[in-house]
């Protein structure tokens, strides 16, 4: 374990200086291009904290006139210039725009609390600052944000009814569903925002316990872990979502390791108002960047457009489009769908025939990558993790795969793994991967996701139905698909005891299979 720690200090040290660097960049950057005045505030938030923030209005603003006002809540670890340049558009647009940096980070009061209740009662300050220092029009009020600032924004618009837009960008509906999938801590996402927030920030007791009991993989505080993240996740309040009635745009990246998008999409297909859903190839929070240092950006168009016609009665069409928009990984242009459910209009399945017992506790060689830097390379340059498949070693990893296809296959949606387990100990963790394997056996990896379990009976089976992360990906013809599945993957915590085995069957009466949601040709 204590080797396991150092290597997760390390990751996280390493993707935290790529954060740090990248918010020094954009503390420097947008500034050297501000037309307008910026005003930097001080707004007192929730219990008397102060918030430090910047204020950016419409040139040539007069004090009878008013304006649609957006509130933009930072990022997680990123100061309140993040969003400066997309600032002085929006403002250039017609809106009094208002950034603040939340509660625990840089110069704001207060500690972490990690989208607690502090937080969302500092976003209807902040308002009510605006409200009352500025031109904002109370009648037309939104609010938008990357990562942090994209669920607060949610969770916001679910408690203050005058929100009546919000853009979520790379943000969660499921905080524990999102780094607690499948019972399985994402142990490399959770060390990179924990390392974030102490360099960055003052983290509370509370989230410091969070983390430690996390880390600890301690079964006695599971309950508390998961009302913990209920209570920090819009989905809990989707009730109130729906009544107040706010248009909802939600824009993520299929390999979002801190935030996978299946979340998401389950929110979205419940959400009964004014909504939007754009997934596109990328990493947590990285299909934004470009826009924030002014550079061209779907995503960042999408959200004008979006306030644009919700806040400021613009007539832009963007309410007649398909409100699904889905970019595949392997390239290609948006494709439109009318709802979530849409996008698969089929699936095929393949048997995981036969029985096949592998050891745990070494890692195979299929990995699910590095956080942040394999979808990055994935989104650049099309390069997702790839592993040999016939060299996978089949005593610590399980395979089967697909007849070569005469077509491409083009995935959209969220594969599902149903099999039967054996495990020769009370406790155990999968995790299964779907490769694209080419004519040579190098295995592209399509979707991954891990499964934990606790208490079963040592050698009685036991069935397992995981969904994998949601993806879109084109399978070239001539090609295959390989289902993997291996006991050990640096992004999770893995809980095999010593020596454990698992037997993978198939059942006549209750055969295994991966399902996969293919997309009309």
């Amino acid at each position: 374990m204590g080797h396991h720690r150092k290597a997760l200090r390390t990751t996280a040290v390493g993707a935290v200086s790529a954060t740090l660097i990248a918010g020094s960049a954009l503390g420097l950057a947008p500034t050297a291009q501000a037309a307008n005045a910026v005003r930097f505030v001080d707004i007192t938030g929730d219990g008397g904290t102060v918030l430090k923030a910047n204020v950016v209005t419409p040139r040539g603003a007069g004090a009878a006139q008013r304006y649609p006002l957006v509130v933009l809540p930072t990022s997680w670890g990123l100061p309140q210039v993040e969003y400066l340049v997309q600032a002085q558009r929006l403002a250039d647009s017609g809106y009094v725009v208002v950034t603040y940096n939340v509660r625990g980070f840089w110069q704001s009061g207060g500690r972490i609390e990690v989208a607690g209740p502090p937080d969302i009662a500092d976003a209807s300050k902040v308002i009510d600052w605006a409200l009352a220092n500025t031109p904002a029009d109370a009648r037309h009020i939104g609010m938008a944000g990357v990562s942090y600032g994209a669920g607060i924004s949610l969770l916001a618009a679910a408690h203050d009814k005058r929100i009546k837009a919000v853009a979520s960008l790379s943000g969660w509906t499921d905080l524990t569903g999102s780094i607690y999938s499948g019972r399985t801590q994402h142990v490399e996402a959770a060390a990179v925002l924990d390392g974030a927030a102490t360099l960055t920030g003052r983290e509370s007791p509370e989230t410091r316990q969070v983390f430690n009991d996390f880390y600890a993989g301690n079964l006695a505080k599971e309950q508390d872990l998961i009302a913990w993240g209920k209570k920090r996740s819009a989905e809990t309040y989707l009730g109130q979502i729906n009544r107040n009635g706010a248009a909802i745009m939600l824009a993520n990246a299929w390999g979002d390791t801190v935030f996978p998008v299946n979340s998401y999409t389950d929110f979205y297909e419940k959400l009964t108002g004014p909504k939007r859903l754009e997934l596109r190839p990328g990493d947590h929070a990285t299909p934004e960047i470009p826009g924030l240092f002014g550079l061209p950006n779907d995503v960042w168009t999408s959200t004008e457009r979006w306030l644009d016609h919700y806040l400021r009665g613009q007539d832009n069409g963007i309410d007649r489009e398909q409100p699904v928009q889905l970019k595949s990984r392997t390239g290609g242009g948006y494709e439109g769908y009318p709802d979530w459910k849409s996008v698969a209009a089929t699936s095929r399945k393949i048997d995981l025939a036969g029985t096949t017992t592998i050891h745990a506790n070494v890692d195979s060689g299929a990995d699910g990558g590095i956080v942040f830097l394999s979808s990055i390379l994935d989104q650049v340059a099309h390069i997702p993790p790839m592993a040999w498949i016939p060299l996978l070693p089949r005593r610590w990893a399980a395979v089967w795969q697909s007849e070569k296809y005469a077509a491409a296959q083009h995935i959209r949606g969220t594969a599902k793994l149903h099999t039967t387990v054996t495990g020769t100990k009370e406790n155990g963790t999968l995790v299964a991967y779907l490769y694209d394997v080419g004519p040579l056996g190098v295995g592209k990896l399509v979707s991954t996701a891990p499964y934990t379990w606790y208490g079963r009976t040592p050698g009685k089976p036991f069935g397992v139905d995981l969904d994998l992360f949601s993806t879109a990906y084109d399978v070239p013809a001539g090609h295959r698909l390989a289902l993997v599945v291996d006991t050990v993957d640096p992004l999770y915590m893995e809980h095999n005891p010593p020596g454990a085995q698992l037997t993978f069957s198939s059942p006549a009466d209750d055969p295994s299979y991966v399902s996969v949601p293919l997309r009309e040709q």
